[in-house]
């Protein structure tokens, strides 16, 4: 990765997770990264903040990227790709992490054959731990694929995914941490209520939810078996799941994942 220039187009909250992703990891430098913003004080700032190429001109990242990402809204992206698609190297590949942007729109809106890739990442990319799920079209060769997963996966995990369940992944990875960052915060209410300092129970409430995860990633155990782990027989932990079934913890969950997913889909309008 050291030869390829890693251009953005936008400089919102994903871009920024993910360029802070790729040079905390070292895969690729600050001096690989070229980024395009709509107002002055973004650009000085990310310029600022990782020390990247930063600028006004989405044609001038267009010219340079042998990977472009496209890290702008959904109903932006026609404009943008109208405005740059006569620059753009022939032999980059194209990434977009919006939602609801196909292979195919993005084929139609360049009107040739370009290496396309959809991602969606989520924000924990700018800790190291991030999620990924990838999609590519045919034109994008096993070699330059695993390029755009090797740059993912400097930030977290990444999966490959048949293009036609992208649909299903903000639900379960891209808006996941909004969900648990919630569960976070109801957690550590509830130490307050109980007369555990907020800062204290912040970092206990998020600490065990981190621990949970790492127990799902590193053990290989199903989670109703490492969950079964810690209800004791008569005890504290099974009258709290009681509780929560009761209250329809697992169907909420799932209810606003369907909602998600179906907002996605509607944003292939675009």
């Amino acid at each position: 990765m050291r030869n390829k220039i890693i251009g953005f187009i936008g400089c919102g909250k994903m871009a920024e997770a993910i360029i802070g992703g790729m040079i905390k990891s070292e895969l690729v430098s600050a001096t690989q990264i070229i980024a395009s913003a709509k107002t002055n004080a973004t650009v000085e700032k990310v310029a600022g903040k990782y020390g990247i190429e930063a600028t006004l001109q989405n044609r001038d990242v267009a010219k340079e990227a042998d990977m472009l990402i496209l890290a702008v809204k959904p109903d932006l992206h026609k404009e943008v790709i109208e405005e740059i698609s006569n620059v753009v190297k022939r032999e980059a590949v194209i990434i977009t992490i919006a939602a609801g942007i196909t292979l195919e729109f993005l084929e139609s809106a360049f009107q040739e054959n370009i290496k396309a890739v959809r991602v969606m990442p989520n924000t924990p990319s700018l800790v190291g731990e991030g999620m990924s799920a990838i999609c590519a079209n045919q034109a994008v060769g096993q070699e330059e694929l695993h390029e755009v997963i090797r740059l993912f996966e400097s930030f977290g995990k990444a999966e490959v995914l048949p293009e036609k369940l992208m649909d299903a992944v903000p639900a379960v990875s891209g808006s996941s941490p909004a969900y648990v960052y919630m569960f976070i915060e109801a957690l550590a209410d509830g130490a307050v209520q109980q007369g555990i300092a907020r800062n204290q129970a912040y970092t206990m409430a998020a600490q065990a939810v981190l621990g949970a995860a790492k127990m799902v990633l590193e053990t290989g155990k199903h989670p109703a078996e490492l969950k079964d782990n810690v209800c004791t027989p008569g005890g504290a932990t099974i009258e709290a799941v009681t509780t929560l079934e009761k209250q329809g913890f697992r169907s909420a969950v799932v209810s606003a994942m369907e909602a998600c997913t179906e907002k996605s889909k509607k944003l292939k309008g675009v």
